[in-house]
């Protein structure tokens, strides 16, 4: 067996995974010798399954941009995923546990950018290419049994992408004072997290600058349009059937769903 159909084996297994739910051995124990490059080339053959089924990819996620996020799952370097439009839920929804697998939920940013990026671009142009700024909460997700993972897992795994919850109504912010922002997540009325935006690389645009240069070298530039989520301000939690994850930012307002 080549190695391209190996690759195309994970993929194609982990495609199986989210519609039977059935968790995946993770792939670096499928893949000898799994590196990033592999791991992404896996990541895109199922985007590219999702885009032939006729779903339509809305944005990009930026996963493990904290030190809370990289110490829980052991890795030391930022990744990304993306995600389609028919896993876009608005505030205030109602959301199935059931689709997925074994959710976790981060409070985050997202980013709807006016403008195309280039793999060159400078951290001036990230913040011009900006048109809004919105709360958001990422649901992620692990079709590798028992989130099992280490870096190229994940990759591997779309970032862990699950879904996501966006408040369309855009945050009234500068950009100089996005690090200051701050977040409290509950479950259920307690306290699961907290942070504030310089808890994701120091400046919650920061990983967006990384994300325009490593999608640029593989030639998927980021445009006009898109939604970027680009990380946690603090651990993910799971998160069950009957639960209300509700998260507080302070004067720019709270961000809230149930699952159901």
């Amino acid at each position: 067996m080549t190695a391209d159909n190996v690759l195309d084996g994970v993929a194609k297994d982990l495609l199986d995974a989210y519609r039977t739910g059935d968790p995946i051995a993770p792939p670096r124990e499928t893949v000898d010798g799994l590196d990033l490059d592999g791991a992404y080339r896996i990541q895109q053959l199922q985007e590219q399954a999702f885009i032939d089924a006729g779903r339509t990819v809305v944005g990009r996620k930026i996963g493990l941009t904290s030190l809370a996020m990289q110490q829980q799952l052991g890795v030391d370097s930022p990744d990304f995923g993306f995600f389609t439009d028919d896993l876009v839920f608005a505030d205030g929804a109602d959301i199935e546990v059931s689709r997925f697998i074994a959710p976790k939920v981060e409070p985050e940013l997202a980013f709807i950018l006016g403008s195309d990026l280039a793999a060159d671009a400078t951290i001036e142009d990230v913040h011009a290419a900006i048109a809004s700024t919105h709360l958001a909460v990422e649901i992620i997700d692990s079709r590798v049994r028992d989130w099992d993972i280490r870096l190229v897992d994940t990759v591997a795994d779309n970032a862990s992408c699950g879904a996501v919850i966006l408040d369309r109504t855009p945050v009234d912010v500068s950009l100089e004072d996005l690090p200051k922002v701050t977040a409290e997540m509950s479950i259920g009325g307690d306290l699961a997290g907290s942070g504030t935006g310089s808890d994701v690389m120091g400046h919650p645009l920061a990983p967006l600058h990384w994300l325009a240069g490593v999608l640029g070298e593989q030639g998927v530039p980021l445009k006009a349009g898109d939604i970027v989520l680009t990380g946690s301000f603090c651990g993910a939690t799971p998160v069950v059937a009957g639960q209300r994850v509700d998260v507080d930012y302070g004067p720019y307002g709270r961000l809230s769903a149930t699952f159901i």
